[in-house]
């Protein structure tokens, strides 16, 4: 085909002529299957949240949905947490990976129908644990409550994501890989590990399997995947999300690359030891347990210095914070992250967790991680993505952007906060006893002293549903005044040549 020149660009302080053939002009990034996974992820925000709100109902009002089977709080917890870190997690994970992949890759998705496959099997996964869990059909272990069947579909849709985003890597037109895509990358391949190993089974049915592990080897299998699943799905994938639409967002460079780096190796090769601090106190080995306490404790510093590298991207930038409500939530959840794995490598030390476990305190921290830092920095992310999947630069309403993040943010203190207190009297109450050696308080009166806490949790999350009503009316607006064909989806063909 014949040459034609185009527009001059900036290559590297320069300014030259490209050349560039038909074919080349018409290429152009995959960006259907980003706004399939972006406005799916927006939905599913809505559903775990929506049964969260329900499950922290029943815990103030414990007759709410009485004998009605499949609303009780034993199943719809695990629905409540497969939804919103799988369903709504996972899919903000696959929108924003697969177009950060493309967009710093100066490549198409890898793989054609592949990325098409990920996105069907993994909402056919979600659709399938939305109908058996309320049923009871579980295999009872945490974050990985699903059956063999829908556990072999996520394998499967796990090697294709993983073929398609590598390959995409493997096809980049920049010999530089962005550190964006190593958290991703290292997010994919770990995951895929934890799932395979904690998931063997022993299918007695076409609904029933039973662990390939005996007692305390499968407790610490379960807690090697439990924590890694925060590890590498709830804290490395988000901040492969953080360190490309933070800087996008400031309109900044990262602030130190350098620290990104150290902050990566750093992460990895030590969140895979945290696990045993789930089982302290157990039968678990206490060297594991004292193992699983001390890398606990080292994760406070690559950790902080992810908060720190994202956070001091805004030098000289802070006073975009006053009118950016995307921004807000973007530094917002980093914020979370730091508070939340301060928290984290504190409650794993032993004589604080002898306090902490099995009260609230841990909900109000996991909740202070999920809501605080995940689902927050997804909805800026979000923000971001959405309008430019449509081509637009904005939401509908960056009002109700800012109503959102306001609502957001005062629901999730409420929430942590009534979990701290609430978690800390029923640790202080149960632990306490008399001078001839039996307990001064009752079970029961742990619950009286803790219940009016379950009203303002309520509270909170009932917000924080409301600001993800807010985000759907306004991601309709946004994608129905807005076309898919006006977004910014050329590749500069000739820009790295």
């Amino acid at each position: 085909m014949p040459n034609r020149p185009v527009r001059r660009v900036a290559l590297h302080g320069r300014s030259n002529f490209f050349w560039e053939t038909q074919l080349e002009r018409q290429t152009t990034y995959d960006y259907k299957v980003v706004r399939q996974f972006a406005i799916i992820t927006v939905f599913w925000g809505i559903a775990g949240m929506l049964v969260g709100v329900i499950i922290a109902a029943q815990l103030a009002f414990p007759t709410l949905f009485e004998g009605i089977p499949w609303l009780s709080y034993g199943r719809l917890r695990p629905l409540h947490t497969n939804a919103v870190i799988f369903a709504f997690g996972g899919s903000a994970l696959f929108a924003t990976s697969y177009y950060v992949v493309q967009r710093t890759t100066q490549a198409r998705l890898f793989g054609g129908p592949l990325a098409a496959f990920t996105f069907w099997g993994w909402t056919l996964a979600m659709l399938l644990a939305a109908i058996t869990l309320p049923h009871g059909i579980t295999s009872g272990k945490e974050y990985a409550e699903l059956e063999w069947p829908i556990d072999l579909l996520i394998a499967a849709v796990w090697v294709a994501y993983a073929i398609v985003f590598f390959g995409t890597i493997a096809k980049r037109r920049v010999k530089h890989i962005y550190v964006a895509n190593w958290f991703f990358g290292a997010f994919i391949l770990t995951v895929a590990v934890l799932h395979i190993v904690n998931s063997a089974f022993v299918p007695v049915s076409l609904t029933k399997g039973y662990s390939f592990y005996p007692g305390a080897i499968d407790a610490m299998v379960q807690w090697w995947y439990g924590h890694n699943a925060v590890g590498f799905f709830l804290t490395t994938a988000f901040l492969g999300m953080m360190y490309y639409f933070v800087p996008k967002q400031a309109e900044r460079p990262i602030y130190s690359y350098r620290l990104s780096i150290v902050h990566f190796w750093a992460l990895i090769s030590t969140y895979m030891w945290a696990g045993p601090h789930h089982l302290h106190y157990t039968a678990l080995p206490d060297w594991a347990q004292s193992v699983g306490m001390i890398f606990s404790l080292i994760l406070l510093a690559p950790s902080w210095g992810g908060m720190i590298n994202g956070i001091m991207t805004l030098s000289g930038a802070w006073h975009k914070l006053r009118t950016d409500p995307v921004l807000k939530f973007l530094i917002v959840s980093l914020s979370f992250y730091g508070m939340s794995t301060f928290e984290g490598p504190m409650m794993s030390i032993k004589t604080v967790n002898a306090l902490s476990h099995y009260t609230d305190w841990t909900i109000g921290h996991v909740h202070s991680g999920a809501l605080g830092w995940v689902a927050m920095i997804s909805i800026g992310s979000l923000y971001y993505l959405i309008p430019r999947l449509f081509g637009k630069v904005h939401m509908h309403s960056m009002k109700l952007v800012e109503l959102h993040f306001w609502i957001a943010t005062l629901g999730v203190v409420l929430y942590i906060a009534a979990m701290w207190v609430a978690g800390v009297t029923q640790g202080l109450m149960w632990r306490a006893v008399n001078a001839d050696g039996t307990l001064t308080y009752s079970f029961i009166e742990s619950v009286e002293s803790t219940y009016p806490f379950y009203y303002v949790r309520l509270l909170g999350g009932a917000m924080f549903l409301a600001g993800m009503l807010l985000m759907a009316y306004n991601t309709w607006r946004t994608v129905a005044e807005g076309r898919s064909a006006d977004a910014d989806d050329a590749i500069p063909a000739s820009a790295t040549r």
